[in-house]
């Protein structure tokens, strides 16, 4: 079992910055590839990043890339999420979640195996 708890959602202006951070503890001796996701509401949960365990390769959704980017500390067995340039539309419930079985970094949600209970992100304009 893996437990992720994510921190550092908040109201944020339009053009501001958060940094997000999923905290891992359980079974977190192997590097596991790892993601973030994001609900809006009314909306279906939508991919965000993903990083490789070594935190070597990433992947970004293309309405994130150049503004967000996803790093981990495995000494600390923690990920981050650094969102820079915020707009409205990334208002939403951002989540964490580890892909024990992957290789290689995965952008579907159903790869995923365990998850956090999300941390809200609101931008206001």
């Amino acid at each position: 079992q893996v437990q992720l708890v994510e921190s550092g959602g908040g109201l944020v202006q339009a053009g501001g910055s958060l940094r997000l951070s999923c905290s891992a503890s359980g079974r977190t001796g192997s590097t596991y590839v790892m993601g973030w996701f994001r609900q809006a509401p009314g909306k279906e949960r939508e991919f965000v990043a993903t990083i490789s365990g070594s935190g070597g390769t990433t992947y970004y959704a293309s309405s994130v890339k150049g503004r967000f980017t996803i790093s981990r500390d495995n000494a600390k067995n923690t990920v981050y999420l650094q969102m820079n340039s915020l707009k409205p539309e990334d208002t939403a419930v951002y989540y964490c979640a580890a892909d024990v079985g992957s290789l290689w970094p995965e952008r579907r949600s159903d790869k995923y195996d365990y998850w956090g209970q999300g941390t809200q992100v609101t931008v206001s304009s």
